[in-house]
């Protein structure tokens, strides 16, 4: 019985470790063609950038919990916004870090996962994803959030169990240059609202609090981050 359990989980691990083809060329462009689709055209970013929330949110919460701090919730919210709550000291490495994570979680999950497509791992991101999702959900203290991080795990469940090879490839490479074209605007539109005046609690605020380094300084951090997974991850992808 142990011998056979013991068989199935390697097989098992060996499927979802295991790399497959990589898509054309032109799959890969119309992925990005298609994440831009819902990037760049405002209506439709509103309601994409839900998704973008939960990569935030999600980053907030994992590096809280990595740096030893206790996570109470996560909130999402309708709007878009999102709130992670934690306790631990108010102050201190742990506090910045997670402070930090929100803005360059997006992009950094989008260089992650170009990495995994670029060694053909598709499945292996699929699985990753739906378990980082699924891991999240316990933390949502909200019905709007529960049903958007539920929502989205179950795309990626449908998709990893009953999709062919090749959905899943346009689908895992669509997701990826989601989070690399949409990981970018988030900090250009606090930047905005910051020079209206507005958004005086941000992240970028939070931080310039905690070290004493201007706010300006890490929105820039943020800027630095996004742009570079990009280009970094788009190489990737488009293997220049």
């Amino acid at each position: 019985m142990d011998s056979t359990a013991s068989a199935s989980l390697a097989s098992l691990w060996d499927e979802v470790s295991g790399t497959q083809p990589d898509p054309d060329l032109w799959v890969v462009i119309a992925t990005l063609v298609a994440a831009l689709v819902v990037v760049v055209p405002h209506g439709l970013w509103r309601l994409s950038r839900n998704a973008i929330t939960i990569a935030h949110e999600g980053g907030h919460g994992l590096i809280a919990l990595l740096t030893g701090r206790t996570l109470t919730g996560i909130r999402l919210h309708s709007d878009t916004s999102g709130l992670t709550v934690s306790r631990g000291k108010p102050h201190g490495i742990g506090m910045i870090l997670t402070a930090a994570a929100g803005y360059t979680a997006p992009p950094l999950l989008g260089l992650g996962g170009a990495a995994l497509l670029a060694t053909g791992r598709i499945t292996l991101l699929l699985w990753l994803a739906t378990a980082l999702l699924v891991a999240m959900l316990v933390m949502i203290r909200n019905a709007y959030g529960a049903l958007t991080v539920f929502l989205t795990g179950g795309t990626f469940v449908v998709v990893s169990w009953l999709a062919g090879p090749q959905v899943q490839a346009a689908f895992a490479y669509t997701v990826v240059w989601f989070l690399l074209v949409g990981g970018v605007r988030p900090a250009f539109e606090l930047q905005a609202k910051r020079s209206r005046g507005g958004a005086g609690d941000s992240d970028a605020d939070q931080l310039s609090r905690l070290t004493h380094v201007p706010a300006g300084l890490w929105l820039f951090l943020f800027h630095a981050v996004s742009l570079c997974s990009l280009i970094g991850g788009g190489r990737w992808l488009l293997e220049l």
